[in-house]
Order: structure tokens, then sequence, then C-alpha cells
């Protein structure tokens, strides 16, 4: 589990394809800012909001496996980049963003990224299978950043949501990067997961 509070931005140094063309690839990540002094192998750390294994560690960097199953459903795990950071949670830790699984729910696209004022203005596009999870008010995880919804506007294929970003979220996290026409990874919050499937089986058993 993880929190959505970015920890660092750290850079896919490497991309190392694992077998044939349809297999996954090897990434070794420079940690930046994250403190690695108590990660192990095994350990769970998302990136880009994609929850992914240690497999092997350097002074200050690590390496993970992804799946063509994860970088099918991902974004920016496919090249060297800069990638937003968070280790797992702690039982003892801060919840400071919303709770977190670091599985990716699908892409969204930035419609609309631009200043107002001190902040930022952040819209984008969700497909319709998300649309129904997303409320003003409520919580999302954009490329692993924790952030709450401000407005919802429904479409006929999904839905555009919009997001205020202050000036420490823009500084401190590759949202920055962003540009109209960009996808992101997006996954919902996961109280809302459950009580639609409540919904849903309750409707079906009557």
């Amino acid at each position: 589990m993880f929190t959505g509070i970015v920890a660092a931005v750290g850079r896919i140094e490497s991309v190392t394809p694992l077998g044939a063309t349809d297999a996954g690839v090897r990434l070794r990540i420079a940690a930046g800012g994250l403190d690695l002094l108590d990660v192990i192998i095994g350990d769970s750390i998302a990136i880009q909001g994609a929850c992914m294994t240690v497999i092997a560690m350097g002074p200050d960097s690590f390496d993970v496996e992804v799946s063509r199953e994860s970088l099918d459903k991902t974004v920016g795990l496919e090249r060297a980049g800069r990638v937003n950071l968070e280790k797992a949670l702690r039982l003892a830790d801060r919840l400071g963003g919303h709770l977190v699984s670091g599985h990716v729910d699908g892409l969204g696209e930035v419609v609309h990224f631009a200043p107002v004022g001190e902040s930022h203005e952040l819209r984008i596009r969700a497909p319709r299978e998300l649309a129904r999870y997303l409320a003003y008010k409520g919580s999302v995880v954009v490329n692993g950043v924790s952030l709450t919804v401000n407005r919802v506007s429904d479409e006929a294929d999904g839905c555009v949501f919009s997001i205020n970003l202050i000036p420490h979220t823009v500084e401190v996290t590759t949202l920055q990067e962003l540009k109209p026409g960009a996808r992101v990874n997006l996954e919902i919050d996961l109280i809302a997961r459950y009580v639609e499937r409540m919904l849903s089986a309750g409707q079906a058993a009557s």
C-alpha cells in the first residue's frame, strides 16, 4: 500500500528487454533523493504510480522488472526519463494522501495544464470505465500523486475532471512536465471501488 505522497523524483537510467519482443523489460532507477537505506530486495516501490518489486540494488539505484502486461497498461515505464517514486507504506507512517494500491486502473489524457495565479489547473479526460468513480472532492492518483478532484464534467465517452495543483506539488513531482495530449496513469479511490462492488452485488442478488 502507498499514500500517493511522492517521496522523490528519480530517473529511469536504462531499459533492458527481458527476451523476445513481446516480453517485459528490466529498469534501472536512479533513486534521486529517495532514501534506500531501509530498502531490501523484494520490497515494493511505486514508480509513476505503478507498484514494482525491487530485484537488485546499488548504492543509489535499484532495479525492477516490468511485465509486458504492465507496460501495455501504463505509461512512463517504457523509456528513460524522470519518474515519481514512493516507498511502500508502513503501519506507523502518516497517511498524508489516501490509501493507494499502486495498481493502475487505466490511462487518462491531459486536455489542459496551465497556471492559474500561483497554482496550476490540470484537466484530464478519463475513460468511461473510470468516470463513475470520480467525484467532486474525491481522491484520484495521477502518475503516483494523490490529488483531490475539484470538478467533474461528464461526456459521452467518459468525463473530464479538474484538479488544482499547488506550487509545491508541481515543484516536487513530474506533473510539471505534463502537456495537453500527454497520457497519464490513473488509479481510482480504493474505497469507491469497494462501494461500487457492494452495490452491484446487492442489486444482482435481489
